[in-house]
Order: structure tokens, then C-alpha cells, then sequence
């Protein structure tokens, strides 16, 4: 069996890769310092609790279980807060990954999968975005993540270190076992945020600007089912591991959701009506985001099963659902 280091594992999409990986043969260990994370999610593998900047613990983690690959997916990972606080964006994610490419360097791990966005593209030009799109970040979190990719690029040049970089739109939904999903504070993410205003756990739903150059006003975006993105994760580290050549992969559907057609969605599904407040746009908030998927297709023999709007929606609604009354009884 082989063993994987997952940075982040505890995470929401983290864990789900973590028991996607356990499926598929491999041992994940995830290394997570649980700031975001959650303990509860650690189910696949063993946990190293500490921080990614901790160059010592790093060293002494993959002396331990010697990984053959890396999957890094911890990050700070929110546009707004990226805007009113760079540092903390470019600290959390630049100056870790440095750290771990280094240790990957010196321990001779040359492969590794990138947890990248599609928000390092930027003013979107054409849709759907194709991985040759023109990358020009509006935000922070854009920024940083981008850097991120070109380290990468640059250790693969100088150490040999091999990626597959994979940049996702919206991931959403939730385990459809009911072990894992979306478990944020404060949860800014909207899929869970209409679901939990729908369950009275929010006080009110914000829909951030209806002045887009959309259909209904709306923000435009690619959602796709956390599951799905967990099977990609697998296939990329086989594909990496099989071929030792290097690839940037967009992970989405190409059908976008308006965020009003989201709003209706979950009131349909929930046959209650939901009160939203309309506020001003957020600072680096692109109106449209959309993924061509071929490449995922052609080199990852991926295909988005479970990522259409009405699965994502319900398995979401599952797992706030039992999520709540588990919190109601603690």
C-alpha cells in the first residue's frame, strides 16, 4: 500500500479525498493543523496535528511514513477576507508551500497535486475557461494560489518535483454516505449558506449583487459535486505516478448556476420560501466562472457523475440536515 501525505486533510474536500484514496488503495496521512479543520474527518488515516511551517515536524513526518506523493490542499480560501487581509493569504499560503517543496526536495518526493482554484484566471475573456486561458488574478486568494503554481513549475525545473495542478470551481455538496461535508465558521460558502438559512440556523441569506453583466444579475458560477472532485484527486496522483509528466487540469462541469437559480433551486427542493438580502458586490467577485473540462476528460478519464445541481443539493441538504441535530445534542 501506498502512502500518501495529505496537508489539509481535514478539511472539507481534504477528508473526502482522504477516503476517496483509502478506496482506491492508498493510505493518506493527513498533516493538518486543524484551524479550519476538523478531527472528526480524520477517518481514513493516521493525523499529524501541527502547522506546514513547521519545517522540524514536516521533516520528522515524512521520516516517519515515507509518502511517495504529496496532496496539498491547505490554504486560506476565501476572496473576501483574501482582500481585507493579504498578509494572511500570501503568509498561509505561500510561505508553507515553500517550506513543504522544500522538504519534498531535500527527502527526494517528486510528486505532487496542487490544490488550485479557477479564481487565478482572473476577468474571464471567453467561456467556458480552457487551461491556456490568460491567468490575471483580482484578488489575493487568485494571486497566491497562482504563485503557488509557478513554484511548483520552477522546483520542476530545478529539483524535478512533478505536479498535476488542478484548478477547481465550486465545489459543493456532501459525502452521500453522510460521514463527511461542509462544516465552516462562519459558513460563507452558498449552497450551505441558503440550505442553513432555510433550516433557521441562518438568521438571513446575503446575495451579494444582482448588478453583474448576467442573465438576472447575478454572479455565474461552475459547481461541482465534492465527491466528484475527491475521484479527480485519485485519478490525477495515478496519472502522475503512472506517466511522471506533469499537467494543469480545470475540474468543473461547464454549466454555470446563477446565484438567484441557486436561491430557487433550494427553495424547490425545500418547498419553503426563503427571504434573501441583496447587498453590493464583493471587491473580486468575477461575474462568470465556467470550466471547459476536455482536458480532465482526456488525461484523468474524469467525468462529474454526481455534480448535477439537483444531487448537490440534496446531499448537501442531507448533511446540514443531520449535521444540525448532532449539534443540537451536544
Amino acid at each position: 500500500m501506498d502512502t500518501v501525505l495529505v496537508t489539509g486533510g481535514a478539511g472539507y474536500i481534504g477528508s473526502q479525498t482522504c477516503k476517496a484514496l483509502a478506496k482506491a488503495g492508498f493510505l493518506p496521512v493527513t498533516y493538518d493543523n486543524l484551524s479550519t479543520g476538523h478531527r472528526y474527518a480524520v477517518k481514513w488515516g493516521p493525523l499529524v496535528e501541527a502547522d506546514l511551517i513547521d519545517k522540524t515536524k514536516l521533516e520528522e513526518t515524512i521520516q516517519k511514513f515515507r509518502p511517495k506523493a504529496v496532496l496539498h490542499f491547505a490554504a486560506s480560501a476565501l476572496v473576501a477576507e483574501s482582500v481585507e487581509n493579504p498578509g494572511k493569504y500570501y503568509r498561509n499560503n505561500l510561505m508553507t508551500s515553500i517550506t513543504l517543496l522544500e522538504v519534498m526536495r531535500d527527502y527526494g518526493i517528486s510528486n505532487i497535486i496542487f490544490s488550485s482554484t479557477c479564481a487565478t484566471y482572473g476577468k474571464v475573456q471567453s467561456i467556458p475557461i480552457l487551461e491556456n486561458h490568460p491567468q490575471r488574478p483580482i484578488n489575493p486568494y487568485g494571486r497566491s494560489k497562482l504563485m503557488v503554481e509557478q513554484m511548483i513549475s520552477d522546483f520542476e525545473i530545478a529539483h524535478g518535483i512533478q505536479s498535476v495542478i488542478l484548478r477547481y470551481f465550486n465545489v459543493a455538496g456532501a459525502d452521500s454516505e453522510g460521514e463527511i461535508g461542509e462544516n465552516h465558521f462562519p459558513e460563507t460558502h452558498l449552497i450551505p449558506s441558503i440550505i442553513q438559512a432555510a433550516l433557521g440556523i441562518k438568521e438571513e441569506l446575503i446575495v451579494y449583487g444582482i448588478d453583474f453583466p448576467t442573465e438576472d444579475g447575478s454572479a455565474i458560477r461552475d459547481y461541482v459535486h465534492v465527491e466528484d472532485l475527491a475521484d479527480a484527486h485519485v485519478s490525477a496522483l495515478q496519472y502522475l505516478l503512472a506517466h511522471k509528466k506533469s499537467a494543469k487540469i480545470n475540474l468543473g462541469t461547464g454549466r454555470g448556476y446563477s446565484v438567484l437559480e441557486i436561491v430557487d433551486a433550494v427553495q424547490k427542493f425545500c418547498t419553503k420560501p426563503l427571504n434573501y438580502k441583496i447587498c453590493s458586490k464583493r471587491p473580486g467577485d468575477p461575474p462568470i466562472l465556467a470550466a471547459d473540462n476536455t482536458l480532465a476528460k482526456e488525461l484523468l478519464g474524469w467525468t462529474p457523475h454526481r455534480s448535477h445541481i439537483s444531487c448537490v443539493i440534496e446531499s448537501a441538504w442531507q448533511w446540514q440536515t443531520n449535521f444540525s441535530k448532532i449539534q443540537a445534542t451536544c
